[in-house]
């Protein structure tokens, strides 16, 4: 049997029939569209959504977004809550509205998190070309805009004729299931073509179930591990995402009590043990905690679970001093699992903590640094505390104390770039796996507001609370809408410090003097941004777009205005102005940003001087892992 429907009908029909397993628990592998409709999907995918909600066949709700570079970041908010298991697809009209999506897709590939984006393009008949909004090149007839996701996606297809949609679907969705694969998907659509019918077969529609395996390291490669595990002196455990999206935070919990080795976090693993477990010591590298990151220094072994070992983790390969010192990497990804010329554990972070324990055969740790985590304990007490001068404005380690003790066990504090995410991993105590959504792999400004809106969606039982400097919220906002419009409720608190305080900071150690960084008048005299402080009110902005909003004139008023916040039904954005002079303790890392070589300026030439005794202590980390 046949049926006869539109590519945009059989794309909706499709998607809402596919599934993923693991463990036994199915979920919808694609669990809603998010889209800005327009002249390129409005009589194509547009019809089918509305066709869909009127009758309820197939059941796939659609949300409208404000913006769509926001609407990929909801919607790998979303993915990764489930533990990339289930995933949203985003539909754009054609040029602009596609081209938007860029940024979000480089996020999820980024990061590996799978969302299924459908761009519109032009006519594929080009009777009517060039349309508006298409690109003409004249080297090449099938060339759009569109070509631009091509380095973005893990997998991308351009559909040009009706019966080319099945093996273009089976293919995403492949992709989107895959651990090892996933990222951006893209299928660009043109416009005619997603309004034309044909005859699909039944079985395109029948459910299908994509079957995500716990995959087992090598036992070969395990015994080869455990070798060089049982040789060390000073191991050192990095816990990174793949611990939570594997779900391994309980054999983690067994493999750090049985062996008695430390457990660091990177930002994506922070969560995947509790801060106050006895094996736990924070956050390493450049965003790190300085306990960490003397055991990094000190480490002879160091075991990497689920992480890619980012510059941030790597502190620009300076973290890892000893000359001997060896790695072993389980991860799903091969590509991961060998950095570093690491012994490689290719497998499920869950099953591969489960294979390994035994491997070990009882060998024990007892290198003691539950003192160091004290004292760490006992300074991130006194950052949360603040300075306590009366009239001084509050600092961000004081914001982060108050809405860490805001945040129940299974709420959700969701950022992304600026100052926060460093002070974040060193201050943040996660309780929950799932406490911590720092995303911080592509680190993109306006990432909160519509990443903590794709998290609500995943997990509406949850308290969202999305921290928000004034220059994200100035880079994108609109999502406050879209949760308005949803009747979802979010904490959003914007922290207010009149400019970008992390790259003003980092313009400061390059020897840029924070040049451009600040959100001031420009002045006429000097042609620079030093001029009064513009006069911006991001409380108005925020209530003109329907938001309730607490003004909060410093932390007493932000105590209260969390309790009033999570007591209402309403999403509530609480401001606050902060100091926007450094707060937290410091990582004791370096992190690799380039300083001019040859500079008339001072300020440039002392940075200079920094940068090179820092590269000084880089490596390259050669020493085979397994010998």
């Amino acid at each position: 049997m046949k049926q006869r429907l539109t590519v945009g009908q059989a794309v909706v029909r499709f998607l809402a029939n596919q599934w993923t397993e693991r463990d036994g628990v199915e979920q919808r592998a694609v669990a809603g569209f998010l889209g800005v409709l327009g002249h390129g999907n409005v009589a194509g995918i547009g019809q089918a959504l509305l066709q869909a909600q009127r009758t309820g066949s197939p059941d796939m709700p659609f949300r409208v977004s404000r913006n769509e570079q926001a609407m990929v970041h909801t919607a790998t908010g979303y993915a990764r809550m489930r533990n990339r298991l289930s995933a949203m697809a985003c539909t754009a009209s054609i040029g602009p509205g596609s081209t938007n999506m860029l940024t979000g897709a480089a996020l999820a590939t980024v990061s590996r998190l799978p969302v299924l984006l459908l761009p519109s393009d032009g006519f594929v008949s080009r009777l009517s070309s060039p349309v508006l909004q298409e690109l003409e090149d004249p080297r090449a007839g099938d060339v759009s805009v569109n070509d631009a996701f091509r380095p973005l996606s893990r997998f991308f297809d351009r559909v040009q004729r009706p019966e080319q949609l099945p093996s273009a679907l089976l293919s995403a969705m492949r992709v989107l299931t895959d651990p090892v694969e996933t990222g951006a998907v893209t299928l660009c659509l043109p416009q005619d073509l997603q309004t034309e019918a044909y005859d699909y077969p039944d079985e395109l529609f029948a459910k299908r179930v994509w079957h995500v395996p716990r995959q087992v390291p090598d036992p070969l490669a395990v015994e080869r591990a455990a070798a060089v595990i049982r040789g060390a002196h000073r191991p050192l455990i990095i816990a990174g995402g793949g611990v939570i999206y594997s779900e391994a935070s309980a054999a983690l919990d067994r493999f750090a009590r049985e062996t008695g080795i430390p457990v660091a976090d990177t930002q994506a693993g922070k969560g995947a043990l509790s801060w106050d477990h006895p094996n736990a010591v924070g956050g390493v590298g450049a965003t790190g905690n300085p306990v960490a990151n003397r055991l990094a220094r000190n480490a002879d072994v160091v075991i990497g679970v689920g992480t890619r070992y980012t510059d941030v983790t790597t502190a620009s390969h300076t973290a890892f001093q000893r000359p001997d010192v060896r790695f072993v990497n389980l991860n799903v990804t091969g590509f991961d699992a060998g950095k570093l010329s690491a012994s490689p554990l290719v497998g499920d972070a869950r099953a591969g903590l489960n294979a390994l324990l035994p491997a070990l055969h009882g060998r024990r740790f007892t290198g003691d640094f539950s003192e160091d985590v004290a004292a760490w304990r006992v300074a991130v007490d006194h950052a949360y505390r603040g300075r306590g001068a009366p009239g001084e404005l509050p600092t961000q380690a004081e914001v982060i104390g108050v809405v860490n003790e805001a945040c129940g066990a299974r709420d959700v504090v969701v950022q992304s770039a600026g100052s926060l995410p460093g002070d974040l991993q060193r201050l943040w105590r996660a309780r929950d796996p799932k406490q911590y959504h720092v995303e911080h792999g592509y680190a993109c400004t306006g990432f909160e507001i519509a990443g903590a809106l794709g998290i609500k969606l995943a997990e509406p039982g949850r308290e969202v609370f999305a921290l928000v400097g004034d220059g994200s919220y100035l880079t994108m906002a609109q999502e406050l809408v879209t949760a308005i419009a949803e009747h979802l409720k979010l904490i959003v608190i914007v922290l207010q410090n009149h400019g970008s305080a992390s790259i003003g900071a980092l313009s400061e150690q390059v020897g840029s003097q924070g040049f451009g960084t600040g959100h001031r008048y420009r002045n006429q005299r000097s042609g620079d941004y030093d001029g009064a402080r513009l006069p911006v009110d991001l409380a108005a902005n925020a209530e003109s777009l329907g938001a309730a909003v607490i003004r909060c004139r410093g932390i007493a008023d932000l105590v209260e205005g969390l309790k009033h916040a999570r007591e209402s039904e309403r999403l509530t954005v609480l401001h606050i102005e902060t100091d926007p002079e450094p707060s937290a303790p410091a990582s004791e890392s370096w992190w690799e940003v380039p300083v001019a070589e040859v500079a008339t300026l001072h300020s440039t030439r002392s940075a200079r001087a920094e940068h090179l005794a820092g590269k000084r202590d880089q490596r390259h980390h050669l020493r085979p892992g397994g010998l």
